[in-house]
């Protein structure tokens, strides 16, 4: 009796690794909430820096950090996660993520100086990075293939429509109550979410021996190399890049820190950061198309606000109304996406994403300073439609051909990559805004000139109408005239970036096609 009842404890845990139970369900949902926050935290408070930095009074290069400090944390901790989430266990990294974010969130509705708020919100987003790529790894490791057309659009969904509708949510919660409850409101889903995960994710064990193997030195070329490089690129465009001296310093503390870390990655048995799994190609080529869908999501969702707030001079709330049509059609498309990742090919399932992206891109190229609601509509629907489209084949061709083994690690990058991709699709964006918008500009300015007849008509009508309020008619239509010009050589840079952003996704949609088809459900059945 006793030779036959050894054997039973150990049969059960080989099945537990791959056993989807209701439980495990429902600890993947938690999760899916807990990054749904982490997300949404980095827009949501995008659309409301004006009512923060009245509320705290802050100076305008201050109230930039209460973004950058996020920013810089949370791409900090995304790859780090990797490796804590094999030393602690999902559930203990995931738990205290999700706690130190919900305590995070309560502190920077608290805060009472633009201080105290960068700090909170660095926390905030180191722990919120913590929370982000585990999510990924539990989708590929506790879901057999088989459920992945189901699977894989939720966490699309989530990674692509929570910074889509972030500045729609932040309009609408400072518009209606105050800035604090951009904050306030993580705190009770927070909650909810900390203690689903310690009671629910049971999906691995912690490997403590680990720590004593933890990289400091690696750690800290990590924090340099990221935390640099996100600093570049927030601050170099507004700053002149290199000729600002804090801008020039943080450039040599990126390649320093660049340099020490793919050293430390290289030569350590144990790196911080794991980098084999570039060596799949599916995840090399499925981690650069990341990259570029983070420049189309952020970019887009960045410009589509400043467009309807600089141009046509919309407040939060309108502009919130106004782009909120992609989160729907991202809603009601992802499970168009996820019974199409089932019955076609996913790499021409990419293939037409792409496409549909940049046409949603260079539909915008024949902008007016007049676009409003209407004439947005139908690029905002093929945009939010488009990138269920890519996600969806994207993460499966990514992650899916990957061993259990790497996981962790591989979700941690593959999500840098969306992050870095957004940051300096941002950092590009904003320079050519500036340098384009210049260049119009004074090529506007050479044919509105006393040769023109139809310059002078329109000045002498403007000039007219203001001497008839009493006003000094030539000086004021000089100056309306100006900012028509200016106005006009803004719409012509946006359409200069859109076109940019067209040719990008239009010649790499063809790069779908170097991928390896993902494993079926029998092959991949182990994971």
């Amino acid at each position: 009796m006793a030779a036959t009842a050894r054997p039973t404890p150990t049969a059960p845990r080989v099945t537990d690794e791959t056993e989807l139970t209701p439980r495990r369900i429902a600890a993947f949902m938690v999760m899916v909430v807990g990054m749904f926050m982490a997300i949404l935290d980095i827009q949501i408070v995008s659309a409301s820096l004006p009512d923060i930095q009245a509320g705290l009074g802050a100076s305008p290069d201050e109230i930039s950090w209460v973004q950058t400090s996020y920013l810089i944390a949370e791409v900090i901790m995304i790859p780090l996660s990797g490796f804590l989430a094999r030393m602690m266990s999902t559930r203990l990294l995931f738990a205290l993520s999700a706690a130190g974010f919900t305590a995070a969130s309560f502190m920077c509705a608290t805060s009472g100086s633009i201080s105290e708020m960068i700090l909170w919100r660095a926390l905030q987003g180191f722990l919120g990075g913590g929370m982000i790529p585990a999510v990924f790894a539990a989708a590929f490791t506790i879901f057999p293939p088989s459920k992945r057309n189901i699977v894989s659009p939720i966490i699309g969904l989530i990674a692509t429509l929570a910074p889509t509708v972030g500045p729609t949510v932040g309009g609408y919660l400072s518009h209606a109550m105050s800035w604090h409850w951009l904050f306030l409101v993580n705190v009770i889903p927070g909650i909810l979410v900390a203690v689903g995960a310690w009671n629910l994710i049971d999906f691995d064990r912690p490997d403590w021996k680990l720590f004593d193997r933890f990289d400091w030195w690696g750690l800290l070329a990590l924090a340099a190399f990221l935390g640099g490089l996100e600093f570049v690129l927030e601050e170099g465009p507004s700053n002149d890049w290199l000729s600002d001296h804090a801008v020039a310093v943080m450039a040599v503390v990126m390649i320093v820190g660049c340099i020490v870390t793919f050293w430390r990655a290289f030569t350590r048995d144990e790196p911080i950061v794991d980098l084999s799994a570039f060596g799949d190609v599916n995840f090399a080529v499925g981690s650069l198309f990341s990259f570029v869908m983070g420049v189309g999501l952020y970019g887009l969702t960045y410009l589509y606000p400043l467009y309807l707030g600089s141009v046509r001079g919309y407040d939060s709330l309108m502009i919130g109304e106004t782009v909120f049509v992609s989160g729907l059609a991202m809603f009601f498309s992802a499970p168009l996406a996820g019974i199409l990742s089932s019955k076609i090919d996913l790499r021409l399932m990419l293939l037409i994403g792409f496409m549909g992206f940049g046409t949603s891109t260079w539909m915008l190229t024949g902008m007016t300073a007049d676009w409003d609601f209407s004439e947005l509509l139908l690029p905002q629907i093929l945009r939010g439609m488009s990138l269920m489209l890519c996600m969806v084949p994207i993460n499966n061709l990514a992650l899916g051909t990957l061993p259990r083994d790497k996981m962790k690690g591989a979700s941690g990058l593959y999500n840098l990559t969306r992050n870095l991709g957004g940051a300096l699709g941002l950092a590009v964006i904003n320079t050519l805004l500036t340098d384009r918008g210049a260049l119009h500009y004074e090529r506007l300015s050479e044919s509105v000139s006393w040769t023109n007849p139809e310059a002078v008509s329109q000045l002498a009508g403007m000039a007219s109408t203001l001497t008839a309020r009493g006003l000094d008619g030539q000086t004021g239509a000089l100056a309306q005239m100006a900012a028509r010009v200016h106005g006009q050589a803004t719409v012509m840079s946006f359409i200069d970036i859109f076109t940019i952003i067209t040719v990008i996704f239009a010649s790499l949609a063809l790069g779908a096609l170097l991928m390896r088809p993902a494993a079926k459900a029998p092959a991949g059945a182990g994971h």
